[in-house]
């Protein structure tokens, strides 16, 4: 088949839906399928809307020659009112990739209510959906969209393949006098809860410290805003602020820390899996995907949104029982030994693309 694959920006873009992007496009070329890239830059999303008024992107969807049309859900501004064009001039299947909705994520009442109607409409308009979770399928669902649909998990095999650690090591790790050591990693945007981590930690009367991995300039308001609480609670000594890391550094930076803590909303969370190949117990939210790849109470643990109080109460548990934090970071895992592979998640995908009717 040849694909058209719509996203925003750059494939190699570094985030968690990208990556899953990036593996799925392996796998269709791997069997012999030929993906074509067609890129929106990223602007903000009024801009997106304006695109399905831009004649230049209309015309270059219209004289695409393709046999499928795979679109990142993340750009379903730019395409609710596009796809209906497409439609009457095309008769090829749509297939939206859903790693996780607009209008799941915690913004004002107005903006929710312009992002579901948003959503909705555009999800309207694809034939099938490829999910990277139940929890993310579910959200499609419950805005009243039924459509033919697969899961394909995300995987965590991608980080150094060869690395590992074995029982010994997560043993020793765990039982090591010193602060507990956190680790955070995704972008240092609202979204991704570092705020909430901040506080828990600030009220936390056990020792520790923490590494945030992630792009600082992806929000600068934000990350500023970041650094200023920091310091306002007198932490910043013990939080280090090390930017984007390549796979072999984020590997070490898993191999030397005790625990990840993202208190955010995921579609699924490729951190989350990544850490616990590695050991590492995991503290999310009970929203969005994290029940997926954590069992609460036995490879982490999940807390309402917005209860830093519980983080603080669950990091202080860890961090001065160190025999149950060993045997939750041995449990977290076997978790991930039980996991798929991107190899076999994402062949599965591509052979339920395959088996996807002309229109």
């Amino acid at each position: 088949m040849k694909i058209g694959l719509v996203i925003y920006g750059r494939l190699d873009t570094l985030s968690g839906g990208y990556l899953y992007d990036r593996q799925l496009v392996a796998a269709l070329r791997r069997r012999g399928h030929t993906v074509e890239v067609y890129s929106v830059p990223w602007r903000d999303y009024a801009r997106h809307l304006a695109d399905n008024a831009d004649p230049r992107w209309s015309a270059r969807m219209n004289a695409a020659t393709v046999d499928l049309w795979l679109q990142d859900e993340l750009n379903h501004p730019s395409l609710f009112w596009v796809n209906r064009r497409l439609r009457a001039l095309q008769r090829v299947p749509i297939v939206t990739v859903v790693h996780h909705l607009r209008c799941s994520e915690d913004h004002p009442t107005p903006l929710l209510h312009l992002y579901r109607r948003i959503e909705q409409a555009y999800l309207t308009t694809v034939d099938a959906l490829l999910a990277n979770s139940r929890t993310t399928l579910a959200t499609v669902e419950a805005l009243g969209i039924r459509r033919p649909a697969h899961i394909a998990w995300p995987a965590a095999d991608h980080l150094e393949p060869a690395a590992t650690i074995d029982a010994a090591a997560i043993a020793a790790r765990a039982m090591r006098n010193d602060p507990l050591r956190i680790l955070f990693v995704g972008n240092v945007i609202p979204r991704k809860g570092l705020h909430l981590l901040v506080d828990a930690l600030a009220d936390s009367d056990a020792p520790w410290t923490l590494s945030v991995v992630g792009q600082m300039e992806a929000d600068p308001g934000y990350a500023q805003y970041i650094v200023t609480r920091a310091r306002a609670h007198g932490l910043l000594p013990r939080i280090r602020f090390l930017g984007r890391l390549d796979d072999a550094a984020l590997v070490d930076a898993y191999r030397s820390h005790q625990v990840l803590a993202i208190p955010s909303y995921e579609g699924f969370g490729i951190a989350y899996l990544e850490a616990q190949r590695f050991g590492l117990p995991v503290i999310a939210l009970t929203t969005g995907a994290a029940r997926e790849a954590i069992l609460d109470g036995q490879t982490g643990f999940l807390v309402e949104p917005g209860d830093a109080t519980a983080i603080a109460r669950h990091l202080a548990h860890l961090e001065r029982d160190r025999l149950a934090l060993a045997a939750m970071a041995m449990a977290a895992r076997l978790r991930y030994e039980l996991h798929p592979s991107w190899s076999t998640s994402m062949d599965g995908a591509v052979s339920w693309l395959e088996a996807i009717p002309p229109q």
